[in-house]
């Protein structure tokens, strides 16, 4: 016989254990300790820019192959079959005939006829050479753009996980504030009970408390945003936890003179290599439409088979030859693949000077603001230092009765916030730097 539970007579610490055990099991989330190597593998293996890239660089293979089979023989076949209404035909007469006998006329309704041409280019004026290097430059040209969007992939990946190191730091950070704001607010109620503090000072703590708690609300919401940005970036499930690692953001810095770094932008940067590539394969093109008022000359072959039942027979009809062809119209016609071309290289010469002009700016603009960051370093361990200090002391006084509770509370402030504010400036320096090597064309992972 079944018997059924009452669940007033269940030890209230077993209900509560089942409780926990289904809130785990519903809301579980994976938890994953990451290093920045890792992130950037991640990111590299399902970035859907790179995906795209590499299919660009397959279709530049192909019009590459394209171009090298236009030196191939060209073979082409045809055939017809035709049904054919009694035609008239007229046969003239031998002249030996002296009109004896009669010239019948073959009754014909169909016909069938087979042809096979080929040819082979032996002179085009280097069209086909022209057109297979200027293929190839854009091939090798793509092929850089896919360098290029990877180190920016990898930028990009960086200044995620920087900013994912950011956010959990500041919800440490202000989970240790709160704690401690928290503990002072006990001590305070205390000291109010046994009438040894006044109302309005212990609501200023509490007041305090309350807005650390907001501070940590926002501090929590923007690392659940960068926790899922991160999971994207890196193709994990938007429930993984992530957890950086910090000992991967430690990164040695050798910092070097600014022309060095200019000097390396315009050596390694891809995306001004692949613009000279363009330009070659534009300048390539030039040279092909100025060949196309020349003559081509190519060598020509064929086969002719044909069959007019009651009529007539051709088999083994091969020719052999050489044809030339020659376009007059280009006499008096405007060559608009050479204007076309010429502008084509005019624009990308131009672009190539901007994007110079630019680099140098980029270089300069990111030294600079690595320099600056390296300098809140400083300024910020100094402030952190008299924070702590100026904190020591206050409390001192506050503890003589010296100074109000607003004090105490404005230096515990002061305190937390250079704490935060350095914490934050050294993972800047680290994103400041890599992102002057990517200015310079020297981020390698």
């Amino acid at each position: 016989m079944n018997r059924m539970i009452n669940i007033n007579r269940v030890p209230g610490w077993i209900l509560f254990v089942i409780a926990t055990l289904c809130t785990t099991g519903a809301f579980a989330q994976s938890t994953r300790t990451l290093t920045l190597k890792e992130a950037i593998g991640l990111s590299i293996a399902n970035s859907h820019i790179l995906k795209a890239d590499k299919s660009k660089v397959t279709e530049a293979i192909a019009m590459v192959k394209q171009a090298e089979e236009n030196r191939l023989p060209s073979l082409g076949v045809s055939g017809s079959y035709l049904r054919i209404t009694h035609p008239t035909i007229s046969v003239p007469k031998n002249s030996n005939n002296n009109g004896g006998g009669s010239n019948s006329t073959p009754n014909i309704s169909q016909a069938a006829y087979g042809i096979i041409n080929g040819s082979y280019p032996i002179f085009t004026s280097g069209r086909l050479k022209l057109a297979i290097e200027s293929a190839k430059y854009l091939e090798e040209a793509s092929r850089l753009d896919v360098d290029n969007d990877k180190e920016g992939v990898i930028l990009n990946t960086i200044n995620a996980f920087a900013n994912l190191y950011k956010a959990n730091a500041a919800v440490n950070l202000l989970n240790e504030s709160l704690a401690s704001s928290r503990f002072r607010d006990s001590t305070f109620l205390r000291l109010e009970d046994n009438g040894l503090l006044p109302r309005n000072e212990r609501l200023k703590s509490t007041l305090q408390t309350s807005n650390i708690e907001l501070s940590l609300l926002d501090a929590e919401n923007n690392l659940k945003l960068a926790n899922i940005t991160v999971d994207l970036m890196l193709g994990l499930p938007e429930n993984t936890l992530l957890l950086p690692d910090s000992a991967s953001m430690q990164q040695p810095v050798e910092i070097k003179n600014i022309s060095d770094y200019e000097v390396a932008a315009l050596q390694n940067r891809k995306d001004l290599q692949a613009l000279a590539l363009r330009k070659k394969s534009a300048s390539a093109n030039i040279r092909s439409a100025r060949a196309e008022n020349s003559p081509t000359i190519a060598l020509t072959g064929g086969y002719i088979a044909a069959y007019v039942p009651n009529f007539i027979t051709i088999t083994n009809a091969l020719n052999l030859g050489i044809g030339i062809q020659y376009n007059l119209a280009s006499l008096w016609r405007t060559n608009t693949h050479l204007i076309q071309a010429k502008a084509m290289h005019e624009t990308l010469q131009e672009n190539e000077l901007q994007l110079n002009d630019m680099v140098r700016l980029q270089v300069n603009q990111d030294y600079q603001d690595f320099l600056s960051d390296q300098k809140k370093i400083e300024v910020y361990t100094k402030a952190l230092t008299l924070a702590v200090e100026n904190y020591r002391i206050t409390k001192n006084k506050y503890d003589n009765s010296l100074v109000s509770t607003t004090d105490l509370l404005d230096a515990d402030v002061a305190q937390m916030q250079a704490r935060l504010n350095l914490a934050l400036a050294k993972i800047d320096v680290m994103t400041a730097y890599n992102k002057l090597l990517h200015t310079s064309g020297l981020l390698n992972y």
